[in-house]
C-alpha cells in the first residue's frame, strides 16, 4: 500500500470549491476521531510505519475477513462507537481520504478518522517510545526482561512509526478547510460546533516514560500529560469542536504484555502494577482537568469514560459472572501468555475469541469494545459527567 511522507500532507489536498447536497445541512453531525491504536482504522498503511495490523491474524472476524490496519479480530471501539452514532463503521483514515484527491471532499460527510497506532499525548512519546510490533520474537523477551529499547529498535524509530496527536490535529485544520471552502466559515462553525470528537490516548506515553526509565517523578509526568492535554483540547475548541468525548487509559498494567512483565520479575501472574498506579492517577487528574476547562471555555461539552475502572472490574470479576473466560491472556501471539511476539500470521489463535478480553499483546477484542461503546453510549457509573448518548442530544 502507499506510504504519505507527512509533511507533505496539507501540499498533496487540491481544494475544490462545489456544492454537495449531502454536506448542506449546517446541523448534521460529524464523527472525528483522534488518539491511539485503540481507535486507529488504518492511518499507519499509508506511513512508512511497522506499527501496522494490515495482516492477518488480525481482520479474521472484519466482514470479508479483511485486516483492514485496526489491531483488533474485528471492529475496535472507534467502530462500535460510531455504529451507536448511525454509521456503519468508523468514518475513515485521513491519509486515506488523501489518497483520493480531488474525491477528498466527497467522502467528508460522515466524518474522518486521525488515530495512529503508537500516538501519544507528548511528542516525544511518538520519537522514543517502544513498540513490539518492530522486534522479532527473541527481541521482545529481552524487552520484557529489562524495560529497554534494544538498538533496532532505537534505529528503526528514526523513521515515522506514527501520527502524533499535535499532527493530527493539524491534519484536522485541512479538513476544517476544506469545509470551510465548501460551505461557508458560518456554516462550518455552526457544524462542527454539533459534531461529535472522540478522543482516545495517554497508554502509549506511559508505557514510554517507564521504558525510558525517566528521572521524571510520576507527579510531573503526570502534570506533563495534563498540560498537553489541554493545549490540544483547546486548539481543537479554537477550531470549532465543542463536543467532546473522552476515553482514559485502561489499566495497561493488566495486559498481557504487562502480566509477563510481572511474570519475568516475580514468577507470578498478575498486573504490572507501578504501570496500573500511574493509569489511574491519570484518570483522576484528567477528571479534574476537564471539570476546570469545561468552566473556561464556553460551550464545551464532555463525557469522560473511565476505561480503567471498567476494564479492571471485568478482570476482577468472579468466573462465574465474568463475560469473558480468558482475561490474563491474548488470544493471538505467540509463547506464555501469547505475549511473546506480536499477532501475525504464524501466530497462534484461539477459537473463542468473544470470550477473550485481549486480542493481542495490547488490544481488546471486538467483543470487549462493543461491550465498552455500550456502556460509554448508554450510561453507567463508567461514564461522567454525561453519557456519550447525553452528549450527541445535548444542544
Amino acid at each position: 500500500m502507499a506510504t504519505i511522507s507527512m509533511p507533505m500532507c496539507l501540499s498533496l489536498l487540491i481544494i475544490c470549491t462545489i456544492f454537495m447536497p449531502h454536506l448542506a445541512d449546517a446541523t448534521k453531525k460529524l464523527v472525528f476521531i483522534l488518539g491511539d491504536s485503540t481507535v486507529d482504522v488504518g492511518t499507519n498503511n499509508y506511513i512508512s510505519s511497522k506499527l501496522r495490523a494490515n495482516f492477518p491474524h488480525n481482520g479474521v472476524d472484519f466482514p470479508k475477513c479483511q485486516a483492514t490496519g485496526r489491531f483488533s479480530n474485528g471492529f475496535n471501539s472507534a467502530d462500535e462507537l460510531a455504529k451507536l452514532f448511525q454509521l456503519k463503521m468508523s468514518p475513515p483514515p485521513f491519509l486515506y481520504l488523501l489518497t483520493l484527491g480531488s474525491g477528498f471532499q466527497q467522502k467528508l460527510c460522515k466524518g474522518v478518522n486521525f488515530a495512529s497506532g503508537g500516538a501519544g499525548l507528548l511528542d516525544i512519546t511518538n520519537i522514543n517510545n517502544v513498540s513490539i510490533y518492530l522486534l522479532d520474537c527473541e527481541d521482545s523477551v529481552l524487552i520484557l526482561q529489562s524495560l529497554i529499547f534494544s538498538v533496532h529498535a532505537r534505529i528503526a524509530l528514526k523513521h515515522q512509526q506514527t501520527v502524533p496527536l499535535s499532527e493530527q490535529i493539524n491534519q484536522f485544520t485541512t479538513v476544517r478547510n476544506n469545509f470551510t471552502a465548501m460551505k461557508g466559515e458560518n456554516a462550518t462553525e455552526v457544524m462542527l460546533n454539533k459534531s461529535l470528537f472522540f478522543i482516545s490516548i495517554g497508554s502509549n506515553d506511559i508505557f514510554g516514560y517507564l521504558n525510558r526509565s525517566d528521572a521524571t517523578p510520576p507527579d510531573s509526568f503526570i502534570f506533563m500529560m495534563l498540560s498537553a492535554y489541554s493545549q490540544h483540547i483547546t486548539t481543537l475548541y479554537q477550531l470549532g469542536a465543542r463536543k467532546f468525548g473522552f476515553i482514559s487509559v485502561p489499566p495497561i498494567g493488566c495486559c498481557p504484555f504487562s502480566r509477563l512483565i510481572q511474570l519475568n520479575f516475580t514468577g507470578t501472574n498478575d498486573c504490572f502494577h507501578p504501570m496500573n498506579d500511574i493509569a489511574q492517577a491519570f484518570h483522576l487528574a484528567l477528571d479534574g482537568l476537564l471539570l476546570n476547562i469545561s468552566s473556561q471555555l464556553p460551550g464545551m461539552k464532555y463525557s469522560l469514560g473511565n476505561s480503567f475502572n471498567m476494564t479492571l472490574d471485568v478482570i476482577n470479576a468472579p468466573k462465574n459472572f465474568s463475560l469473558f473466560g480468558t482475561v490474563d491472556k491474548a488470544c493471538c501471539g505467540h509463547g506464555t501468555l501469547n505475549a511473546e511476539g506480536p499477532c501475525n500470521k504464524s501466530a497462534t489463535l484461539c477459537s473463542d475469541r468473544d470470550r477473550y478480553l485481549f486480542w493481542d499483546m495490547f488490544h481488546p477484542t471486538q467483543e470487549a469494545s462493543y461491550l465498552a461503546a455500550q456502556e460509554l453510549y448508554n450510561g453507567s457509573t463508567y461514564v461522567s459527567p454525561i453519557s456519550f448518548s447525553q452528549l450527541e442530544h445535548d444542544n
